[in-house]
């Protein structure tokens, strides 16, 4: 009868406690022109505060090819924090209405709307370095060479940059024509973190968005690749959007 009451006491307590909110799965879409790795110093910092990671590395062959990476991580990830970079930010609004996804960070990212394409966007607003990105062949476009450092990768120390340079992931530039069908963020939380100085896609723009979107936001200084130069922001800011999501 004493073991009986002990379990009763203890479910009793259980049932008046509050679930805890919040997730603990953070999914992550990298940009064009780079690929997941470099977000490593940010999930080492999620890691170590309890969250599990997973990093999406969509080929960025053709816009089908990107979706279709990123739902399959999103199949085995569970309730989620869905979080991209620049490019990734187009594939998220589309992907990001599954209900496993809880909210949603845009990290220097497009943030469009239904029938919008990142090619249009960029043609509003162009941005400080846009006559940087080049043809490099065979359909796909990247970032010249001569300008990655100061248009993409300003502010990282000059070997980092070389070795970005060089290991850049080129995209097919018919993606940048491809309309998107869904806003996940008129449906979900969303946040967005606007660099700046960024000069791949114009500050202007992004705080557009993420006013049109009614995104949480976090201004911080320095260029497109922002991650690398406030990690410990970034991760803070993915942090709250993890723990205030339903």
């Amino acid at each position: 009868m004493k073991t009986l009451w002990i379990v009763l006491a203890v479910l009793a307590t259980a049932l008046t406690q509050p679930a805890e909110a919040g997730v603990k799965n953070i999914v992550i879409v990298h940009g064009a022109f780079a690929d997941g790795s470099g977000w490593r110093p940010i999930a080492t910092i999620l890691e170590h505060d309890g969250y599990t990671v997973y990093v999406v590395q969509e080929p960025l062959t053709s816009w089908d090819a990107d979706l279709a990476a990123t739902r399959n991580v999103l199949d085995r990830a569970g309730p989620c924090v869905l979080v991209a970079h620049s490019w990734g930010g187009m594939i998220i609004t589309e992907v990001g209405d599954r209900p496993s996804v809880r909210s949603l960070v845009y990290v220097a990212a497009f943030e469009p709307d239904v029938g919008e394409t990142a090619g249009a966007l960029q043609a509003k607003t162009p941005p400080a370095g846009g006559q940087s990105v080049v043809p490099s062949g065979g359909g796909f476009v990247y970032v010249n060479p001569a300008a990655f450092a100061k248009d993409f990768a300003a502010g990282v120390p000059k070997a980092t940059a070389h070795f970005m340079e060089i290991s850049q992931v080129p995209i097919a530039a018919d993606s940048f024509g491809a309309k998107v069908t869904v806003a996940a963020w008129s449906k979900k939380p969303s946040f967005a973190v606007i660099p700046s100085k960024d000069r791949q896609i114009n500050p202007d723009l992004e705080r557009f968005m993420a006013s049109r979107a009614k995104s949480g936001t976090l201004e911080l200084p320095g260029s497109h690749i922002i991650f690398l130069l406030h990690p410990k922001e970034i991760a803070a800011f993915i942090e709250k959007a993890a723990q205030t999501a339903n």
